[in-house]
């Protein structure tokens, strides 16, 4: 059974986030790495770059498939954990810890209601494997 820590947000998307003040560090769940399977490359956004909720920020790519990593929070990318340049397979590891992707410093600190608490976010996974 994949892990949903309860101090987290979640985008139906399957990012994870951990807001620290007005930054938003983000990750893929422990479920969306489990689907994807191993991860061999992990393309990450530029620092400086402005994103807004929903859009695509960076790639996620394993032995089964590709993926767009989404940004949950609207705001500007501060900094990028680039140890998954060299090391892909930490998102699978480790992802709620060291395999972070991404952190943005957020333009609006409300969360969007959009943002799924574990407990949704576990059903919502629970729907989408049925």
């Amino acid at each position: 059974m994949p892990d949903f820590p309860s101090d987290l947000r979640y985008a139906a998307t399957h990012e994870w986030v951990r807001v620290d003040g007005n930054r938003a560090t983000v990750g893929i769940s422990d479920y969306a790495q489990t689907q994807l399977g191993d991860v061999v490359y992990v393309e990450l956004p530029e620092i400086g770059t402005q994103v807004e909720s929903e859009g695509e920020v960076a790639v996620v790519e394993s032995v089964k498939a590709a993926s767009d990593i989404y940004a949950p929070v609207t705001g500007e990318i501060v900094d990028t954990n680039d140890e998954l340049e060299n090391a892909p397979e930490t998102v699978n590891a480790d992802p709620y810890g060291e395999g972070w992707f991404f952190i943005i410093e957020m333009s609006d600190e409300e969360l969007s209601n959009d943002l799924l608490t574990a407990e949704a976010y576990a059903a919502h996974c629970q729907e989408e494997g049925d």
